[in-house]
């Protein structure tokens, strides 16, 4: 029996795009699993303790358990919505979890694996309280950026022990604190180092993952302090202290464990006790939690270890970093779900975009060409011709007889998908079905079924019967990736979900009685994406500096470099449909710019032009294309037009 698990979300907050980075690579992983006729569970849940739940429940008026029932909800909510299926989703302030953490930190004090230590601690003079991890803010001691109390967020990313920070201060009233010697409660990691060097050579996994861990052991090892004031948390053995939050938030994989195998008739004991396969998969943010402080909790309370530890790359928006108060970020359900796309472009950009290991950038230009030129122009486009000209043409046809090439590549793929799938390799696995489409469509167009039926209607069977193997086998391949659109197209050939198999991609179909076939995807049009760009746009711009104002004083305007550029060289940006990448001499310098006039202009015919160009601007990338500037353009109907002066000028020339 396998546990596959996901990094638990945070219940302090709405899920975004980040979030699913981790999200639906695990479900796909584990439905491929399943149809490897292998035993999974399945489970995740809310990290519902800390001092940021408690800091924001006191912000709102609300009790952190209000709170985190509120943001509960939504991730259950948001998760099934993406079709993302766990066999429980529990959350960390649940009876039983707090059971559970409490039976582990007392095994680790009976092994001898906590003490207890005097140690000075942020207190604040003030609030006359002592201020655990998010309460505090100040200096990282190792590289000196502004950090939380618990982690040097703005610089070296470093874990920050209690008492480390320096020049403390209180977030809650702005006054400095103070040092104050209290009594907590240590995990002696120290003792684990051996055995955490052997683990990180033996346990499987990302090497994104293990290699950071690696580094980490082998340098400073440090004994962890698990112990915080905080109301809010599971509690501390015999003191008025609750343990810390990276300390009882992995324990609800077991928790969870034991909730799912309740319901499912399977004794937990299974998978923690008696050495089940566990597969982690988390953000290369918790790396660090994953790979040294909870394998060495587990070996110290006696229960199983990880087999696997699966780290995906970060997310980037538009080419920036991942950033909520910048406004680089994408919202499941005000921006996505809302908008109405579907969920199955989302999983198949997210699992296919790059490998899993490596940084995926969500921009909504690609997400567009990915979904209308891939999914729809290649995948949908195989099924939808195939099963419409079938139930047009025959409505029945027994796929007794199928080409040995089409047979031989739909191997081949099964062969691709598995292999990826141990690998954690998700992008090859969706490639290698991609890769079948494009084959069945070429398979297709050269046969050209729509006039070989009028001359041979019997061999115009047989090439579609083949057709129908290639399109059932697509199916099953892709279902794991864009279950929800596979649901529906499988009933066109009398298939079930639930059913599905990679073997059966293999068997021969037989008779099959074709329902009438729906088109599978809506294409997304240019509106919806540059819609959805300029609200991203006004976020930014809100995060930044505000609303703008609707007027502007005259040193504002000053404040623009605008001149006239000459246009030296147009040619259009590869994969856009409507960005150009112009050199433009703009008087000292010839600069790149990129601009979105390649639907309205061709290169030949601006070349040599003069524009008008914002020369002060902030670079930025757009499709991967630097752009040091902005070329000034009417907007008529949507579309831009180019304005020019009414004489020659030079190139240089300043406007005011």
């Amino acid at each position: 029996m396998k546990l596959v698990t996901c990094g638990l979300p945070y219940a302090n907050g709405k899920a975004h795009i980040g979030h699913l980075r981790t999200y639906i690579p695990a479900d796909v992983y584990v439905r491929y699993l399943r149809m490897m006729d292998e035993e999974v569970i399945f489970v995740c849940g809310s990290d519902c303790h800390g001092t940021p739940i408690v800091v924001n429940a006191e912000a709102e008026g609300i009790s952190p358990r209000e709170l985190v029932n509120k943001y509960h909800k939504h991730f259950e909510e948001m998760l099934k919505a993406i079709n993302i299926e766990f066999d429980y989703f529990g959350k960390t302030d649940s009876e039983e979890h707090h059971t559970r953490t409490k039976d582990i930190v007392e095994r680790l004090v009976k092994n001898g694996y906590v003490y207890p230590k005097e140690i000075e601690l942020a207190y604040c003079p003030v609030c006359k309280r002592f201020l655990p991890d998010r309460y505090v803010e100040g200096i990282c001691p190792y590289c000196g950026s502004h950090a939380r109390g618990d982690e040097c967020d703005q610089g070296c990313g470093r874990h920050l022990e209690p008492g480390e920070i320096l020049k403390p201060k209180c977030k809650i009233c702005g006054s400095n604190a103070i040092y104050r010697k209290q009594k907590h409660y240590f995990f002696r990691l120290t003792d684990f180092k051996e055995f955490l060097l052997d683990f990180l050579e033996d346990v499987d996994g990302t090497e994104n993952a293990l290699n950071y861990a690696r580094q980490w052991v082998k340098g400073e090892l440090r004994d962890w302090c698990i112990t915080r004031n905080l109301e809010w948390g599971v509690k501390f053995p015999g003191e008025d202290l609750v343990v810390y939050v990276w300390v009882d938030a992995p324990i609800g994989y077991i928790t969870f464990t034991e909730k799912a195998c309740e319901k499912l008739g399977k004794d937990w004991k299974e998978i923690w006790m008696d050495g089940g396969e566990i597969i982690h998969f988390i953000g290369l943010d918790i790396v660090y939690h994953h790979c040294i402080f909870w394998p060495a909790m587990l070996k110290g309370s006696g229960y199983s270890l990880p087999d696997g530890i699966v780290a995906s790359g970060m997310v980037k928006v538009e080419g920036k970093t991942f950033s909520k108060s910048r406004g680089y970020v994408v919202w499941v359900e005000e921006d996505y779900l809302n908008s109405g796309f579907s969920t199955d472009f989302l999983r198949y950009y997210i699992v296919n975009y790059t490998s899993h290991q490596k940084d995926l950038n969500f921009s909504w230009e690609l997400f567009k060409e990915k979904a209308n030129n891939e999914l729809i122009a290649t995948f949908g486009n195989f099924l939808y011709r195939v099963f419409h000209f079938a139930w047009k043409n025959f409505g029945e046809i027994n796929v007794s007889d199928v080409d040995s090439a089409l047979l031989e590549k739909i191997s081949e793929t099964k062969k691709k998908i598995e292999k990826s799938i141990r690998e954690w390799e998700f992008k090859m696995a969706s490639d290698a079905f991609m890769e079948l489409a494009a084959f069945g469509n070429n398979y297709f167009q050269s046969a050209k079924p729509w006039e070989l039926i009028k001359t041979d209607k019997e061999e115009c069977e047989r090439i579609i019967s083949s057709c129908l193997q290639l399109a059932k086998a697509l199916l099953i391949f892709a279902y794991p990736v864009i279950p929800k659109t596979i649901s529906k197209m499988v009933e066109v050939i009398d298939l079930k979900t639930d059913e599905l198999n990679l073997e059966d991609a293999l068997k021969l179909a037989g008779k099959i009685n074709l329902r009438k076939p729906e088109v599978p995807f809506e294409k997304i049009d240019d509106d919806k994406i540059e819609k959805m760009e300029k609200l991203m746009i006004e976020r930014i711009r809100k995060a930044e500096g505000g609303e703008m104002e609707t007027e502007i004083s005259l040193e504002d305007f000053k404040k623009l470099d605008l001149r006239i550029g000459k246009i030296i060289k147009a040619e259009r940006v590869k994969k856009s449909k409507k960005l150009m990448k112009l050199e433009i001499d703009v008087g000292d310098e010839v600069r790149q710019i990129v601009a979105g006039i390649s639907e309205d202009y061709s290169p030949e015919e601006i070349e040599g032009k003069l524009v008008p160009v914002l020369v002060n601007m902030k670079p930025a990338k757009l499709m991967g294309v630097e752009s040091r500037g902005m070329i000034l353009a009417a907007d008529v109907d949507g579309k831009p037009v180019l304005l020019h002066p009414d004489k020659d000028v030079p190139a240089g020339a300043g406007i005011r």
